[in-house]
Parts: C-alpha cells; sequence; structure tokens
C-alpha cells in the first residue's frame, strides 16, 4: 500500500482472509445481480487503483453466477479531487472506459469508503464518459467518517475505525493498521 503522504504501513489486525474477501464478494455479487433484476445494461467501473482488482473478482463472479458477460471499465479520478491543492497531483493509472455510458446502470466498486471524496471524485470524472441511468456504488469496506453525503449500496464490511488508522485491501485479505513514518 502507497501512503498518500509518505511513511509505512504497519498492519495490526487481520479483518478479513482472502475466503472472508471471497465470501464478501460473492455476497455483493448476488446482491447486484438481485438490486438489478439482472444484469442487462449493467456495466462495473473499478475505481484506480484499490478497486480495479476488486472490480475485476465481483466480473468474474457475475459471469460464474448469470452466465452474463458484464463490461468492464477503470477510472483514474486524481484530476477530478477536491484536494489537489493539498497533495501531489500524479496520475495513478490508467482511465479505461471503452463504453458509452449513457443509459446504462453502473456499479462503481472501490475498495475503501472512507470520507466519500473519492466516490465524489469518480462521479464527476464518469460524466465525461456519458450520463448513466443509475450508479450505484460497491465497497469492501466501509469505515465511516463521511465528509460528504454518500452511502454505498452494496458492502462486503462495515468497518468502524479511528480516523487516524488505516485499511489495506487485497484479494488476500484486510488489514487494519497505521501509517509510521
Amino acid at each position: 500500500m502507497t501512503p498518500p503522504f509518505g511513511g509505512v504501513f504497519v498492519a495490526r489486525t487481520t479483518i478479513l482472509d482472502s475466503s472472508g474477501i471471497h465470501r464478501a464478494l460473492t455476497r455483493i455479487s448476488h446482491e447486484i445481480i438481485e438490486r438489478n433484476e439482472g444484469l442487462d445494461n449493467l456495466v462495473v467501473v473499478g475505481l484506480q487503483t484499490g478497486g480495479v482488482q476488486v472490480a475485476l473478482r465481483i466480473v468474474r463472479l457475475l459471469f460464474e453466477i448469470d452466465g452474463t458477460d458484464v463490461p468492464f471499465g477503470t477510472l483514474d479520478v486524481v484530476m477530478h479531487r477536491d484536494d489537489i491543492a493539498l497533495r501531489p497531483v500524479m496520475a495513478e493509472a490508467v482511465t479505461d472506459i471503452p463504453f458509452d455510458l449513457d443509459a446504462m446502470t453502473v456499479v462503481l466498486v472501490d475498495d475503501v469508503l472512507f470520507t466519500g471524496r473519492t466516490i465524489r471524485a469518480a462521479l464527476d470524472a464518469l460524466n465525461d464518459f456519458g450520463r448513466p441511468r443509475a450508479v450505484q456504488l460497491a465497497v469492501v469496506i466501509d469505515r465511516g467518517h463521511r465528509e460528504l453525503p454518500i452511502r454505498p449500496d452494496f458492502v462486503g464490511k462495515n468497518l468502524p475505525t479511528g480516523r487516524d488508522e488505516m485499511v489495506d485491501v487485497t484479494l488476500e485479505g484486510v488489514l487494519l493498521g497505521e501509517m509510521r513514518k
């Protein structure tokens, strides 16, 4: 995990192991199908960088469950963030949305939901690719501390944390810890 302001992530507790992650993503995938009454006109977009691997896993699970190959894209929101003056601006990764979003339901996927500011930036960035019918949010971890009125539609685990704690999500597990210089 690359910390936003330098330092090293030091894990203190394992919140979910790989089987826990798999169960959470399988449940989220079933909930996506149920809420949307199938997968017609649905696309999955993973936020760079943490949400991309999670989104890919969800797309695979949707195929295993429903047999539908759901379109997949990636979105880097760095240029749409509201904290550009507070931290260096560097494009983290590529945005690749090879389809029109008009009239589609977009399932936006990220690893951790914290203040909601990254999701706000993602909603702004999505407008460059069309006008979706709806945008739904899927996250592995919702840690609270919202600064904007944003709520996920699909959550793997609610994890109340301190503002100074960090959460690291990989497909092998979820770790809770802190940053050390």
